[in-house]
């Protein structure tokens, strides 16, 4: 239902209550009115009839129905004479007024009641007869029917004449809601351009208002919206670029580390070995040429240590052959050796998880940078390494009691480390974090979705 139905039949309903509420005021008023004209009527009639009708009633009968043929009807009244054997000998005419018309038998009940009619009659006794004197309101009940239909009529027509003008008002008022319809089917279409007018009316005017500020602010949403798409594509773009260029470098390193240690280290060997060889077959005869070789030996060694210190550095390859918790081990043990006095608690359990080489390598390189981070800038002489497996995900986490985090340390330079760690894992489905430790140092936190065995 429109809503200029809708108001049209509230208007409607308020008019019949209004028109019902007047006709039952004038119903009351019609009620005492008639009621009122027809008691005075009666005793109208009773006082002229008693104060002449004796003086015929003692000429005997004929002269009394002579005056009462002469006399006709005395207003709403119905008169009767009947004599001592009660046999009717005058009845008094009907009424001309508004002759052969009646009102309906329900409003005539409605307006005079016939008990109440019946109760108003009243009679004089002679000698020789009876004068009865009965109450007739059918005349004044036509005339309140004739007004109550007059009513009626002007109220049907102020009816139509309030509905009319308030179906014309309400059209007029709600034609500017067509548009504002108009354009929100434009706007759910997908147009997001589109405005509207200055709207006449109040309402109107502030609904159309309140529309086209809704439609800049989407425009600006959508907008908002697209940057953001735009900039994740980009976002996620740099990230397989990084993942990509990550994986290459892993191979680079990886490469380079099996280069060192194959051919670097088998050559650093084979010197070591000739300048041994060297400085036995002259010991004795040339100190010169021993010490020389000697020398060289010795350099060999520190050569050969030092380039296994930077293997592990560029890529752990006992992960790729025994997997993350010797390289971890491993990498426990060459800190200790690095650093006289560092308490470091490992713990491992790895047990029912399968763990592919790229979350191997960044839970390994996490471990590394966070050992890294606590010995070079917190000074700390006691850290904690656990990794474990729990509900379908592998932690790392790592603890120390150094100096700890800065207050501005997010916002200062560098901490590359720890943005290309956190960009690793982020990659990978798993979630990445640092925060400070109770009562002192840093905890750093891996967690990788894993796949049970």
């Amino acid at each position: 239902m429109s809503l200029r139905l809708k108001i049209n039949l509230i208007v409607g309903v308020l008019t019949l209550l209004f028109a019902g509420a007047v006709i039952g005021l004038q119903y009351r008023s019609l009620r005492d009115s008639v009621l009122e004209e027809v008691v005075a009527a009666n005793r109208v009639a009773l006082q002229l009839l008693q104060r002449t009708v004796w003086r015929y009633a003692a000429q005997g009968t004929p002269a009394m129905l002579g005056f009462l043929n002469g006399i006709g009807r005395v207003r709403a009244n119905d008169i009767t004479f009947t004599d001592e054997n009660g046999q009717e000998q005058y009845r008094s005419p009907p009424s001309p007024y508004k002759a052969g018309r009646d009102a309906p038998q329900w409003f005539t009940a409605l307006i005079a009641p016939e008990k109440v009619v019946q109760s108003m009659v009243q009679s004089i006794d002679f000698p020789n007869g009876k004068l009865e004197i009965r109450a007739n309101a059918s005349r004044a009940v036509l005339d309140a029917w004739d007004y109550v239909v007059v009513l009626g009529a002007v109220l049907l027509g102020l009816l139509l004449a309030v509905n009319l003008l308030v179906f014309w008002l309400v059209g007029r008022t709600v034609r500017p809601f067509n548009q504002i319809v108009a354009a929100l089917n434009q706007l759910q279409g997908g147009r997001f351009d589109v405005k509207l007018p200055a709207l006449p009316g109040t309402e109107a005017a502030a609904i159309g208002a309140a529309f086209n500020r809704m439609v800049g602010v989407l425009q600006e949403n959508i907008d908002t919206e697209r940057r953001a798409a735009r900039a994740e594509r980009e976002l996620s773009d740099n990230r397989e670029l990084t993942r990509w260029i990550d994986q290459r470098v892993e191979q680079e390193r990886l490469m380079i580390a099996r280069e060192l240690h194959d051919e670097l280290g088998q050559s650093v060997t084979a010197m070591r070995s000739m300048a041994l060889s060297i400085a036995k077959r002259v010991s004795g005869r040339d100190a010169q040429a021993e010490s020389a070789a000697r020398l060289i030996a010795d350099e060999s060694s520190r050569l050969y240590d030092a380039m296994h210190g930077i293997i592990p550095r560029l890529t752990p390859l006992v992960l790729d052959s025994f997997g993350l918790a010797e390289a971890l081990h491993e990498l426990g043990e060459l800190t200790r050796r690095g650093h006289a006095g560092l308490q470091l608690d490992l713990r491992i359990d790895l047990a029912g998880a399968e763990l592919p080489p790229d979350k191997a390598l960044a839970l390994y390189r996490a471990a590394q940078e966070g050992l890294t981070n606590a010995l070079r800038h917190g000074q700390a002489d006691h850290i904690k390494l656990q990794v474990q497996v729990d509900a379908g995900k592998v932690t790392l986490k790592l603890s120390d009691n150094g100096q700890g985090l800065a207050p501005d340390w997010a916002q200062r330079a560098g901490h590359y480390g720890l943005r290309w760690l956190t960009e690793r894992v982020e990659a990978l489905g798993g979630r990445f974090s640092i925060a400070p430790a109770e009562p002192q140092g840093v905890c750093l936190q891996v967690h990788l979705p894993v796949a049970a065995t």
